[in-house]
C-alpha cells in the first residue's frame, strides 16, 4: 500500500507532539505503537524529520509518510499494516540527536541526515558490524566510553561473534598500553559488558538470553551509558 491508500484515515491517528521534549521519549512511543491494531496509526510532530525511528516502526508493521508543513515542523504519519513482533529489537538508537534541536533546528536536521548517511546509506562498503567495531575503537580512543559500550552491545545483538571483541581488546591493549588498559578500560562499562558476554557464553546461555541481559544492564537507564 501507499500513503494515498490510507491518508484519509490520518485524521483519526493519535497525535504526539515531541518538539522540545528532552530525554529519551522513544520507548513510550514504541510501546504505544506496539499496542495498536491494524488500521490504526500515530502522527508524530517533530522539528525535523524523525529518520532514526523509521526502521523501528517498520519492524512493527507500520508504513510511514512524512511531510514538512512549516519551518521546523514535520508531521510523520505511521499506519499499521500488519501486527508484527519486533524482530530486530534495535537497541540504542541515536535519540540524543534530538538535543540538537534545542540549539538549532537546522543543526538537528543536518545531524540526523548525517547519521542516516553514515549508518543506513546503501553505498556504504564495510559491513554494519565492522563499522560498529570501528566506531567502538574510535570512541575508546577519544575517551567516550558511553558510546563504545553502546556500539559493543549493538554489535553483539546484531550477531557479531564475541571472538571479534577478543581481537578488539587485544589490539587496544597493544596500541594503548597495558597500564592504560588496566586502569581505564578494564574498570569501564565497556569491559563490563564484554565480561558478561564471555561469562554467560561460558555458562551456555543463548545469544538471545545474553542480549536481554545486556539491554537491561547497559541500556538507556544505565547512568554511565545513557545520553541525555
Amino acid at each position: 500500500m501507499s500513503y494515498n491508500d490510507w491518508k484519509d484515515k490520518t485524521t483519526s491517528f493519535k497525535k504526539v507532539d515531541v518538539r522540545g521534549v528532552q530525554g529519551n521519549f522513544f520507548p513510550g512511543l514504541k510501546m504505544q505503537a506496539s499496542k495498536m491494531a491494524v488500521g490504526e496509526g500515530m502522527e508524530i510532530i517533530q522539528s525535523f524529520e524523525p529518520i532514526p525511528i523509521y526502521e523501528v516502526f517498520e519492524d512493527l508493521g507500520f508504513e510511514h509518510y512524512s511531510e514538512k508543513v512549516a519551518e521546523a515542523e514535520y508531521h510523520t504519519y505511521f499506519y499499521r499494516m500488519v501486527v508484527k513482533q519486533a524482530e530486530k529489537d534495535i537497541p540504542m538508537r541515536p535519540y540524543a540527536l534530538t538535543n540538537m534541536a534545542l540549539i538549532d533546528n537546522d543543526l538537528a536536521t543536518t545531524a540526523v541526515n548525517f547519521w542516516d548517511l553514515t549508518w543506513n546509506d546503501n553505498r556504504r562498503h564495510l559491513p554494519y558490524e565492522m563499522r560498529l567495531l570501528l566506531s567502538l575503537t574510535n570512541a575508546v580512543g577519544a575517551g567516550r566510553m558511553r558510546q563504545a559500550t553502546r556500539e559493543l552491545v549493538k554489535a553483539y545483538i546484531h550477531g557479531l561473534d564475541s571472538a571479534a571483541f577478543d581481537d578488539v581488546f587485544e589490539l587496544l591493549a597493544w596500541n594503548q598500553g597495558i597500564g592504560h588498559f588496566s586502569s581505564e578500560i578494564g574498570p569501564s562499562t565497556l569491559f563490563q559488558a564484554y565480561k558478561i558476554i564471555k561469562q554467560m557464553e561460558k555458562k551456555g546461555n543463548t545469544r538471545e538470553e545474553i542480549a536481554e541481559v545486556l539491554k537491561e544492564k547497559f541500556g538507556e537507564k544505565h547512568p554511565d551509558v545513557r545520553v541525555m
